[in-house]
């Protein structure tokens, strides 16, 4: 037993420890965009899915040595790939499908040593039930799925603050040679076992019907469903702090493990009467959030709570239906189909069907609906509930659907890609005085214009002449025209700033912005200004472009408070550097309600000797400009020393704060 234990459960830490890991290294690649996770997600749970094929097939019709020798020959070839570390040509190069981009760099690097791991748990349960005829081999199962949230876990708080990138990956790929020879031992032990023991078992079992196989699937498609919306929802809509994937996940490996281990941690009746409630109260949440925003722990707690209880009922009601052992490899495929049904679902299918976030409130439909479902499949007492379960499930659904509508009430247009969704909403009367367009990804402003023909050349939120770019804009002589680059066209706000013989080059990742800006804003259109817009991220263009010669470089290419690291380091500013004129103005726009980014970017001008200024603006009383965060980086004397009046110095070298490099980056210490 121990053997088997240790084989499963190194194999699915290892599972868990390159998921993070390899969506770190490729983030900056594609514009550090949340989607990134969600489309490595959908890679795992894909290749999950053919680990668990391989599995069912191997076990199903391969004979036992030969099963040995052909497992032993891929964990050989797996080995072959390391170390794991993706080449630099697949970085995006133009305008590519980023989804497709990513799922064939993920192959190319990962790919077959993901596939053996991903194999290893219903094939190595398989080869225990084989070896000890009668054993129940489920709770290895839920061992699996502990190492799977010990990795998750560990990974933010010990690895990742400790080991740059390298150094990681080159530490995950030789436990993976680990992992290979205790495999193959594994299977080699198991080839004691004897087809007479198989066969008379067998003869035993009844084969499980289409029916209880279709119920694998979509209990275990809903709460995959509702993993990726409530991750999306709460790094979009609440806090978008990169790293706050991990409380859904963990919780969906705990309802794995509770469910697993021993039927006592799942009382039915309990959830089941829970869940209408929290299905509810989720509902409610979304659809208040446009005119009440509860506070923000609150709002994470009660949506993690409740995405919990509709976990437990699902896997609670698929442990439930588990067969007999020797059918466990088609049940865990049947899993592995359900889950990757529903990352197809909200991964492919969302951004390219739907054009807002209804991910969620139709999740949480289905969710009702389904258990409604299990209610009336139901004997005994329970059936007593069956007509107030399925009025209770239709009621929550039709509610899912009033959220989704109020959710978009009063906007102008919506619009949705790989980048995330976007809202233009109408503010005020059309004509009046007061009347305005901003434009939102989730819930926070990324521009905005007041439309009355006088008032629309002013400028807004975090570009007014006060902040801190505008106070560089200002310092640069009148006299002559000015070269500035912006890295983030929002609504294009910065154009404002243009005078005739100005140039003004944007650099913006998401095509839909440029779409967006272009026609329900005129900051471009209005500009005296030549601007140019080129579409792609950022640092990655600057790399490929000549020294452009800037008089200033503006940053501000955030999504919400979700940051972008790759814009940040240390390599990132030598770069912005490279394209300045020597008196040039480097401006980072570092505003955040969760990180304090002002150590990052002092470390970062100490470690390049460069002069540096931090202007913070209040909200102004009109509500035309909002308080913001700008960081001004210059030359030693130039800019930052002479508008600080000469006082400047050298940022202090924090001795507890390490330089953020490509190779490491660390989000938690900068946690306000």
């Amino acid at each position: 037993m121990l053997l088997y234990a240790c084989t499963i459960f190194l194999s699915a830490f290892l599972l868990f420890q390159i998921q993070p890991m390899i969506a770190k290294v490729i983030l900056p690649w594609f514009g550090g965009s949340a989607a990134v996770w969600t489309t490595c997600m959908l890679f795992f749970q894909v290749v999950l899915l053919a680990g668990y094929l391989y599995a069912h097939l191997l076990i199903r019709r391969v004979e036992t040595r030969r099963q040995w020798m052909l497992h032993a020959l891929l964990l050989a070839a797996a080995v072959a790939m390391l170390p794991v570390h993706p080449d630099e040509s697949w970085k995006p190069v133009g305008d590519e499908n980023p989804t497709l981009r990513i799922l064939g760099l993920l192959a190319s690097t990962i790919g077959l040593p993901y596939f053996m791991l991903s194999t290893t748990g219903p094939l190595v349960q398989a080869w225990y039930a084989r070896s000890h005829p009668g054993s129940v081999p489920y709770r290895l199962f839920a061992l699996s799925n502990l190492a799977s949230m010990l990795a998750l876990l560990s990974y933010p708080v010990l690895i990742e603050p400790r080991l740059a990138i390298g150094m990681q990956t080159g530490t995950w790929s030789a436990v993976f040679g680990t992992f290979a020879a205790l495999c193959a031992v594994t299977g080699y032990r198991s080839l004691r076992a004897t087809a007479a023991a198989r066969e008379s078992e067998a003869e035993q079992v009844v084969r499980p019907t289409g029916a209880p196989k279709l119920l694998w699937v979509l209990l275990a498609a809903c709460p995959s469903m509702l993993l990726l919306s409530v991750t999306q929802y709460l790094t979009q809509d609440i806090a978008p702090m990169p790293f706050l994937w991990i409380a859904p996940l963990s919780l969906y490996l705990l309802t794995f493990i509770l469910c697993f281990d021993a039927a006592g941690w799942y009382r039915r009746n309990w959830f089941l009467a829970a869940l209408g409630p929290a299905v509810a109260m989720m509902l409610y949440l979304i659809w208040a959030k446009a005119d009440y925003t509860a506070p923000m722990v609150w709002e994470i707690v009660l949506l993690c709570a409740g995405f919990f209880v509709c976990g437990m009922v699902c896997h609670g009601e698929l442990a439930r239906l588990k067969p007999h052992p020797s059918h466990l490899t088609g049940y865990y495929l049947m899993i592995s189909i359900g889950g990757a049904v529903g990352g197809v679902a909200v991964g492919i299918g969302a951004p390219y069907l739907l054009n807002a976030n209804y991910e969620l409130p139709i999740s949480l439909a289905l969710c009702a609906l389904l258990a409604g479902l299990m209610v009336l499949r139901a004997g005994g007492l329970s059936r007593r509930w069956a007509a107030p379960a399925a009025t209770a499930a239709v009621a929550l659904a039709v509610f899912a659907g009033v959220v989704m509508r109020d959710s978009v009430r009063n906007s102008l247009h919506l619009a949705r890609n790989f980048y995330g969704s976007l809202r233009v909403r109408e503010v005020g009367v059309p004509g009046e005085w007061e009347a305005a367009r901003a434009l939102r990804h989730g819930l926070i402003e990324h521009g905005a214009q007041y439309t009355h023909p006088q008032r629309r050349r002013m400028l807004t939120n975090y570009y007014c002449g006060n902040c801190g770019i505008g106070m560089a804009m200002a310092s640069m002589a009148a006299e002559r025209p000015r070269k500035v680059g912006v890295i983030g066209l929002g609504v294009g706000t910065m154009a404002a700033y243009g005078r005739p013989g100005d140039e003004f080059r944007f650099y913006e990742i998401n095509p839909l912005i440029l779409d967006v800006a272009q026609e329900y804003f005129t900051f471009l259109k209005d500009s005296g200004s030549k601007v140019q817009v080129e579409i792609g991220d950022g640092r990655l263009l600057l790399e490929r472009e000549e020294p452009q010669r800037f008089d200033a470089l503006a940053v501000d290419a955030f999504s919400g408070d979700s940051v972008p690291v790759h814009l940040l380091t240390k390599e990132a500013m030598q770069l912005y550097f490279r394209h300045l004129k020597p008196e040039g103005v480097l401006g980072l726009h570092i505003t955040n309600r969760y990180l304090n980014l002002i150590p990052v970017v002092e470390r970062a001008a100490w470690a390049m000797d460069k002069d540096i200024l931090v202007v913070k603006t209040e909200d102004d009383e009109e509500g035309v400009c909002y308080h913001n965060t700008w960081a001004l980086l210059s030359r030693k004397g130039g800019f930052a020393a002479w508008k600080a009046g000469k006082t400047a110095q050298r940022p202090a070298a924090a001795p507890w704060f390490r330089l953020w490099t490509d190779d490491y980056s660390n989000l938690y210490s900068a946690l306000m």
